[in-house]
């Protein structure tokens, strides 16, 4: 349920669906898939022995920093994705604490055990690229202003599990206050932000559909696509729900979304179908009055005086403590279950429909670590077995405007199967139906 505005024609077509939370979609300004040429070329490097910072009786060097940073999530997992790699995903708030501007130059992503080994690099146009307003709006420099905070976007990927590090750390290179006094900002390097990867598990569920053709859009982790940059002030925090959210909606056997009327969400393919519980739990809300959008176009964010209508017709379920499934769009009137009710894995949910900040049907669907839609940090999940049908193509899908192409020109003729993936942005899966 993304918000965009003044998006140009090309950007445009991403509205065409709508990211579940208020959002302000990023444009065609953003920058694609962050996998750095670094990560491969350290990927294989050997176990090294774990490099401290030099301390003099046992207590490290104090130093002035004035650009601060911390993860908005409080950990996460790396996940393997349908292109075969391992996705670490995650942001930085920058916050510059000193009354002289600071300006980033480089940020360096290590592995804290051996901090000769660069994970990745961010300079230059890479590091605007992904460099956000809280808002979340691009910026067009590094620039922070005296008490200001940014958004660093970070996606990095290995060739293997065994490659990503337990920890990583960030080196920064910057201009800015030396020490509290200081009038001017000054060039600076120093290391901080400690990361620990190792300590969950991506969160294993079922589909949460049935039938072949489903694409993964707006899916991770491409900061062109409206889920990836969806942090929000809620609750008095930041939050990303949304990190690893997939909008799901359905080719036919032409490779279309729909056909005829785009008005008109009957015509969409994927409208009506039946959405279906990924795990067993328990419902702990649901939202069931909210009416269909007319497909076509965002509704006017005005329009929202909650963040449940936001997401429309919903289910939110509890799968154990600390981890929870949110399904949105719903139809009206088609969501069967109650708050309370136990669900097992398969059980009808409702019906996908057009409900909510969305401009077309789909099912909107993420794993998170709260009962709250958007004020829950996102977990990172795999579904259990599914076929793997091919991409659709990056490009096409950017220069849509009304996503009525063809967009299964790069369909496998037959499935791949695939267990214990994330299917990531535009990937085309199968789900069986029993």
């Amino acid at each position: 349920m993304t918000i965009h505005h003044g998006l140009t024609t090309r950007s445009r077509q991403l509205a065409m669906v709508a990211a579940a939370g208020l959002v302000v979609a990023l444009g065609a300004a953003a920058c694609g898939d962050q996998t750095a040429d670094d990560s491969a070329r350290h990927g294989n490097a050997p176990a090294a022995t774990k490099a401290k910072p030099p301390t003099v009786n046992g207590v490290a060097p104090q130093q002035f920093t004035p650009v601060i940073a911390s993860t908005i999530g409080p950990e996460t997992a790396p996940v393997k994705g349908t292109d075969g790699r391992w996705h670490v995903v995650y942001e930085l708030q920058l916050t510059n604490a000193k009354p002289v501007p600071a300006t980033i130059r480089r940020v360096v992503v290590l592995d804290e055990a051996d901090r000769d080994r660069v994970i990745t690099r961010f300079q230059g146009k890479r590091l605007v690229d992904n460099m956000r307003t809280l808002a979340p709006r691009p910026v067009d420099n590094t620039r922070i202003e005296p008490n200001g905070s940014r958004l660093l976007f970070v996606n990095l990927s290995f060739d293997s599990r065994n490659d990503v590090p337990d920890t990583l750390i960030h080196r920064f290179r910057l201009l800015g206050a030396a020490n509290p006094g200081a009038t001017e900002p000054t060039p600076l390097t120093y290391t901080i932000t400690p990361f620990e990867l190792g300590n969950i598990r991506p969160v294993v569920v079922g589909p949460p559909l049935k039938g072949d053709g489903w694409v993964a859009f707006n899916g991770c982790c491409d900061l062109r696509f409206a889920h990836r940059g969806a942090v929000q002030s809620v609750n008095g925090g930041l939050f990303d729900s949304q990190r690893f959210a997939i909008d799901y909606m359905q080719l036919d056997d032409t490779g279309h979304f729909v056909t005829g009327d785009v008005t008109n969400p009957e015509n969409w393919n994927q409208y009506g179908s039946e959405v279906i519980a990924a795990a067993d739990g328990t419902v702990v809300s649901t939202a069931n009055n909210f009416p269909n959008q007319t497909p076509g176009s965002l509704p006017d964010p005005g329009s929202f005086d909650t963040i449940e209508s936001v997401d429309g017709n919903h289910v939110i379920m509890r799968l154990r403590n600390g981890v929870y499934a949110f399904y949105a769009h719903l139809q009206k009137g088609s969501v069967v279950v109650e708050p309370g009710d136990k669900v097992k894995r398969g059980d009808k949910l409702g019906l996908l429909g057009n409900s909510g900040n969305t401009s077309a049907p789909h099912l909107h669907f993420h794993i998170m670590s709260g009962p709250e839609a958007l004020a829950s940090d996102a977990l990172p999940f795999v579904v259990d077995s599914f076929g793997y049908e091919g991409q659709v193509p990056l490009q096409l899908a950017l220069a849509s405007d009304d996503l009525t192409e063809d967009f299964g020109e790069d369909r496998l003729p037959v499935p791949q199967p695939r267990e214990n993936e994330l299917p990531l942005n535009l990937a085309i899966v199968g789900f069986p139906d029993d």
